[in-house]
């Protein structure tokens, strides 16, 4: 099989490796479409993630979506379309027992966290535990199906929140994880969406998505005490500031975003003489579930991919991908299925 590999900075190398074959309890999928999310593009641009350096080629993908292509107990049949969990659970916590995905010594594909890295999946098969299989009802497209991850980690944000039926969400940051983190908040029944970002690109597709009202914070300053719950989806210091001032007294405000790892000037006077709850967010446990019920509910969710890009230009579609004013979701096809993209082919 071929499979896309991150060298070093900037060097995407396309292999032919050898077709894994699953073990006990395991299964292979073909692998339809792949979405680059944050990590991956730290990974290409910069040759690592935070702290997470590329020291050997890695395959990157943690969002993908394809259909069985080899299971050896004949549970299910070639064809089978799937997600996957991306995260292999590491060892167990007593202190966090309905925390997994916070457990010690536990990997996640595509990621350069574990020695030796755990491989991704941008290539023409992955082969993956069973339990991280999730089938898809026979009404959701495998294209739309990629955005499960992504969607499990805003419903995760979420459910850090709290109650937000009749809230007043306000979710700064409308990347993709922003966007989902906008129909998270409208289908779990928020009483107004409020999306912000800098750049006219996001808003219109937080718009689009059904967001309240959209703010262009480079020109026009939040209402203080003003909203219930704060979603900090973009990770940037000065958002972190703005979340804080605009939330309510003894609201919540949950940073979903993530940060280098070191210090950053951050506003904190709000944060004392409001009273405000300020949590924390990291992937998910189980949310992947609700999440494919959530797009299977929800066809329109799907406009947050917007562009789906060939296989054979991985590295075009990281350069989309980086370009946030253009792009929301972008994937790559890599064995386009059920609604392919113009011109796609295989690896």
């Amino acid at each position: 099989m071929r499979a896309a590999f991150i060298d070093a900075r900037q060097t995407l190398v396309v292999r032919e490796v050898d077709t894994p074959e699953p073990g006990p309890d395991q299964v292979r999928v073909r692998i339809d479409y792949v979405g680059i999310c944050g990590s991956d593009l730290h990974y290409y641009f910069e040759g690592a993630n935070g702290a997470y350096v590329v020291r050997e080629p890695l395959i990157p993908g943690h969002e993908v979506s394809g259909r069985i292509d080899r299971d050896p107990s004949g549970r299910w049949p070639a064809g089978t379309p799937v997600t996957v969990h991306p995260a292999t659970f590491g060892d167990p916590a007593p202190s966090l027992p309905d925390a997994p995905h916070l457990w010690p010594n536990g990997a996640y594909l595509g990621s350069a966290s574990t020695w030796p890295h755990t491989q991704g999946g941008l290539a023409e098969h992955l082969v993956v535990d069973r339990a991280m299989v999730r089938v898809l009802p026979g009404s959701l497209p495998v294209r739309r199906a990629v955005l499960a991850e992504p969607l499990a980690v805003a419903l995760h944000a979420l459910s850090r929140a709290g109650e937000v039926s009749g809230a007043r969400v306000l979710v700064t940051g409308s990347g993709p994880i922003g966007l989902l983190a906008v129909a998270a908040a409208i289908d779990a029944g928020a009483g107004s969406v409020t999306a912000t970002d800098v750049l006219p690109g996001p808003l219109a597709r937080a718009s689009a998505l059904g967001a309240d009202r959209v703010v262009d914070v480079s020109a026009e300053t939040l209402d203080a005490g003003s909203y219930d719950v704060v979603l900090e989806c973009s990770g940037v210091a000065a958002s972190i500031s703005a979340a804080l001032a605009a939330v309510r007294p003894r609201g919540v405000v949950v940073q979903v975003g993530m940060v280098p790892d070191e210090a950053r000037p951050v506003n904190l006077a709000p944060f004392i003489s409001k009273e405000v709850t300020f949590v924390g967010t990291f992937r998910f446990a189980e949310e992947i579930d609700a999440a494919v019920d959530l797009l299977d509910r929800r066809p329109e969710i799907e406009q947050v991919i917007t562009h789906v890009l060939p296989a054979d230009d991985a590295e075009g579609a990281f350069a989309v991908a980086r370009d946030s004013e253009r792009s929301g979701k972008v994937v790559v096809a890599v064995w386009p299925g059920d609604t392919p993209a113009a011109g796609a082919q295989s690896l």
